[in-house]
């Protein structure tokens, strides 16, 4: 059964059916499905979950399906990793990383999302799916189109990363490849859906399919031993799974399933493409376009839909917006790589490199626990590191010159 009851608008609260809806008619803002909390507190005890399969539909109840899912079983309960060598180098005690660059089956949290979209629109009779994205959605979108027999329109800026491209064509998915930024390709996919009878996951099944970033939230808390971090570090690009994490903490503290401890939110973006931490740091939830000009193409949208509410759940929690350069970035892959042998996407050496720049500024405190969220696998983004990783050495097949190059030079540094 479904304990989900109705849509409602973020901002005049206007109530709609549980249909596959774009935004408010009146005011235009976002939709969020709304639960019967009272009925799952006295139905679902957190003891149910310990006999439930290692996924994210553990928490079933908490997510917006009437029926059983259609796609995505395997998807979810990613690891949650204790990193001291990491903690060690950024200067905190008591430092996890919630690694989603395992997620099944495309390598990132968009599996999660994509996941509740395409059960919904199995749900809703959609024979053809969509979405625009800028490269994590697209593969998700296409891999899970395929395995529940969709017909699939996929479409993307035209500078998209190589590799997402070619991990969306693989699926067989349409690839449809626009002139434009993803702000642009976005306003094109939502005619096509107000055209088309197609499910478009972050259109017309965006209030269903935010709800998959939910279960990141759900899974910290479980593998923490029920209780919330102090602090969590989430890279941001529309603004979604920053706010669905904080909803899922929220829903917990009504489930009474963890203590009622508050968690600070850090916000995560790349200097080239920052619209919600300059808010943040001016302290508004307005939202400025801008013009992305990043490596980090997974985080590039200038004009996020979420930015807004973003803002206010950092705010809100005495967090703060942070962003760093594209070198800082390509830093921060390596640090993680370097320190936990976890190599991560540009959005992951966003988040990295934000978590020292708060260490540095004093803004996040070094002797809480503090989780950093990443969001998608290096093997996504490897032409960001093309000329930024000296080569290494090259040799002669001879055991002298093994030790000059490498056992010589290492003394000599050492000394």
């Amino acid at each position: 059964m479904s304990y989900a009851l109705h849509l409602k608008c973020r901002d005049c609260e206007r109530t709609y059916p549980l249909e596959p809806v774009a935004a408010c008619e009146d005011c235009w803002a976002p939709l969020e499905v709304v639960y019967d909390y009272g009925k799952l507190w006295a139905d679902l005890r957190r003891e149910d979950l310990a006999t439930r399969p290692p996924t994210m539909w553990r928490y079933k109840e908490l997510l917006p399906l009437r029926e059983e899912p259609y796609v995505g079983r395997q998807t979810g309960f990613t690891p949650l990793v204790a990193v001291p060598h990491l903690g060690a180098a950024l200067g905190i005690r008591d430092l996890y990383v919630k690694n989603d660059s395992v997620n099944h089956p495309t390598l990132s949290f968009k599996d999660r999302v994509v996941a509740v979209a395409l059960s919904k629109a199995h749900e809703f009779g959609f024979g053809t799916v969509g979405c625009s994205s800028t490269g994590n959605l697209a593969n998700a979108v296409a891999a899970q189109a395929a395995a529940g027999g969709f017909r699939a329109y996929i479409f993307i800026p035209a500078e998209l990363e190589q590799e997402k491209i070619i991990a969306t064509q693989v699926y067989g998915a349409n690839l449809v490849r626009v002139q434009g930024n993803y702000d642009q390709v976005n306003r094109l996919c939502s005619e096509v859906a107000q055209k088309h009878s197609w499910g478009i996951v972050n259109v017309n099944l965006r209030s269903y399919y935010a709800e998959g970033s939910k279960t990141v939230g759900y899974e910290i808390a479980e593998q923490l031993g029920w209780r919330l971090p102090q602090n969590v570090v989430v890279p941001m690009a529309g603004g979604a799974l920053i706010t669905k994490i904080h909803k899922a903490f929220d829903e917990l503290k009504k489930l009474a399933w963890v203590n009622p401890a508050s968690t600070r939110f850090f916000g995560a973006q790349a200097t080239g493409c920052s619209p919600i931490t300059t808010a943040a740091k001016r302290g508004t939830s307005e939202i400025d376009p801008q013009k992305p000009h990043t490596i980090a193409r997974s985080l590039a949208i200038g004009n996020p839909a979420d930015g807004p509410y973003a803002v206010k759940a950092i705010l809100a929690s005495g967090g703060a917006g942070e962003d760093v350069s594209d070198d800082e970035i390509v830093e921060g892959i390596r640090l993680l790589g370097e320190t936990e042998g976890i190599f991560t996407e540009t959005a992951g050496g966003v988040t990295v490199a934000v978590a020292r720049k708060l260490i540095r500024q004093g803004r996040l405190n070094p002797e809480e626990s503090t989780v950093l969220v990443i969001t998608g696998n290096g093997l996504k983004t490897i032409g960001a590191l093309q000329g930024r990783i000296a080569e290494s050495a090259l040799i002669r097949p001879k055991l002298d010159d093994f030790e000059e190059q490498f056992l010589t030079a290492r003394a000599t540094t050492a000394a």
